[in-house]
């Protein structure tokens, strides 16, 4: 790190930094100041430090054009119905929630000041005063009772209704002012707020396709399966965000056409780029990567009810045909790190290292598939494009198995649709799931017996119980020895096969400022649009 420069003042910086901003080439202002005497490397430095200055500084205005890499006619903008990257990405572009976390996962308040408690389960939360919603109504705590009330209405068919369950009563104490009794003590409940299925609506609200939330941008446009155009909320409760006056999104599914449409200049940011375009995108200097070891990861599920997954011996084959090693070299190209079949990866403080991943064995798996009655039987494996890197592991895995006479047939299916259709359905199929923020969230959602998305509809009375019991603790040693029994147990009993945890790999123009790597998955967990903003 470079020191100031002696006999150097802040108004030489600022001279500096606004004869850049006025259109002064390096060479320009490097004649200028050795003209007024200034030394060779106290020039440099000071330019150096004001076009830093310079960019980190935000500029408004611009109209930004982003693709992810998923879509469906089944996109939506009601948060209790959200699935898919897609739909947390718009999410955040028109609503808030009452919490979010920073990038080290600590609570912070957005349409909340405070969320207390003494005992963890009765809960006050003081809302902001003069947010309104872009119908111009004014947020009361009304409108958070309405939204986390829709969460326990199984008519909703909330993504987190087994997560709202939990809240058991409600109080308006006043205008800004509510109560939440849980059924149990609940430490993570700030945490849990801060899910993108939790944005707040307006009290009442049935249509959603409005998009009507607190949040940066006003929906201007929104054709599920096609895109959504927001434009810049003017009277945003926060004074200095948003930066850009409009921001599109849409899907681009293939990876080598979204990497296309951003290299060309077709859009300015890409979600989720893939290892081989990585080279491509590098040599460019008009492109910039961010990457992100998330935890997110793209799984291969086994229904545990369903014929093959109703034979243990058969599902612990399948854990052994799975060469982690190579999906990571091959398939991610390095972008990964090697998963032990349960999802709580070392970005969570609470990962288990000592639980290490199932070696590939071929000869232990024919042994088990040979033990199930499955070997010579044709069997199949639903992949698509829309779960991340699944066409490559299936036919890795597919290659593996044939070796010992396990026929896969790896049926590539279309994006549209496969959320709706394939996933949750197939007897084995692979999902693509984001990281949570706490191992309650993410054992809640995809491992708890009733939980709408037990991929492998795996049930244990036992993980129940113990899932429970950690909820309550507000010690973090106990809690912690009982996370690490339930990472175990998901490892050894599931149906869900986790190879590997992915980096979140996002493309973008050089130009874009302002954009950071996430831990909660790739596009800043969703947020961008919010914060970015286009260099001068």
């Amino acid at each position: 790190m470079h020191n100031t420069p002696n006999n150097w003042s802040k108004s030489d910086d600022d001279f500096v930094e606004q004869a850049i901003r006025r259109g002064a080439s390096r060479r320009e202002l490097l004649q200028m100041m050795l003209a007024g005497g200034a030394a060779m490397t106290a020039a440099s430095f000071a330019f150096g430090r004001a076009e830093q200055a310079i960019a980190a500084t935000p500029v408004s205005g611009g109209a930004l054009k982003a693709a992810g890499w998923s879509s469906s006619i089944s996109d939506t903008l009601d948060p209790a119905k959200a699935s898919a990257t897609t739909d947390y990405v718009r999410l955040c572009t028109f609503y808030n929630r009452l919490s979010i976390l920073d990038p080290s996962g600590n609570v912070k308040m957005e349409l909340a000041e405070a969320i207390e408690s003494k005992d963890a389960q009765t809960w006050t939360i003081k809302l902001r005063k003069g947010v309104t919603f872009h119908s111009g109504k004014t947020l009361t705590s009304a409108d958070v009772i309405f939204t986390l009330k829709r969460h326990k209405d199984p008519a909703i068919g909330s993504k987190v209704a087994k997560l709202a369950a939990q809240m058991k009563e409600f109080k308006a104490v006043d205008d800004l002012t509510l109560e939440i009794v849980l059924d149990s003590p609940n430490a993570d409940l700030p945490s849990i707020l801060a899910l993108n299925h939790f944005m707040i609506v307006a009290d009442g609200t049935t249509d959603f396709s409005a998009g009507n939330g607190t949040g940066p941008f006003v929906k201007e446009v929104f054709e599920p399966g096609v895109r959504s155009i927001g434009t810049k909320n003017k009277n945003y409760w926060k004074a200095s965000l948003p930066h850009l006056d409009s921001v599109e999104f849409f899907a681009i599914v293939d990876d080598n056409a979204r990497a296309n449409a951003l290299m060309s200049g077709d859009i300015q940011l890409a979600g989720q780029i893939s290892p081989r375009s990585k080279r491509l995108i590098e040599s460019n200097d008009a492109l910039v990567l961010v990457q992100a070891s998330a935890g997110n990861y793209t799984n291969l599920n086994l229904r545990l009810d369903m014929s093959p997954g109703d034979k243990k011996d058969f599902v612990d084959g399948m854990k052994y045909i799975v060469d982690r090693e190579q999906i990571v070299k091959s398939v991610l190209r390095g972008y990964g790190q090697v998963a032990n079949d349960q999802p709580i990866s070392p970005a969570n403080r609470f990962h288990d290292a000592a639980l290490k991943p199932k070696a590939f064995d071929p000869d232990k798996a024919k042994f088990l598939f040979n033990k199930s009655g499955m070997l010579n039987q044709t069997i199949p494996v639903i992949a698509s494009d829309a779960a991340s890197f699944s066409i490559e592991m299936a036919g890795m895995i597919q290659a593996s198995a044939s070796k010992i006479g396990l026929k896969l047939d790896v049926q590539r299916v279309a994006s549209d649709g496969y959320w709706n259709n394939y996933w949750l359905k197939a007897p084995i199929h692979f999902g693509n799931i984001d990281p949570r923020p706490t191992p309650d969230i993410m054992f809640s959602l995809f491992y708890s017996s009733n939980a709408a998305w037990n991929e492998s509809r795996y049930k244990s009375p036992k993980f129940d119980s113990l899932l429970l019991e950690a909820r309550g603790l507000l010690d973090e040693a106990k809690r912690r020895e009982i996370y690490n029994q339930l990472q175990g147990m998901v490892s050894e009993e599931a149906g869900t096969i986790i190879p590997a945890y992915l980096s979140s790999v996002d493309a973008m123009s050089s130009k874009i400022k302002g954009y950071t790597s996430s831990p909660f998955g790739g596009l800043m967990g969703g947020s961008f649009a919010e914060y970015i903003w286009f260099a001068a």
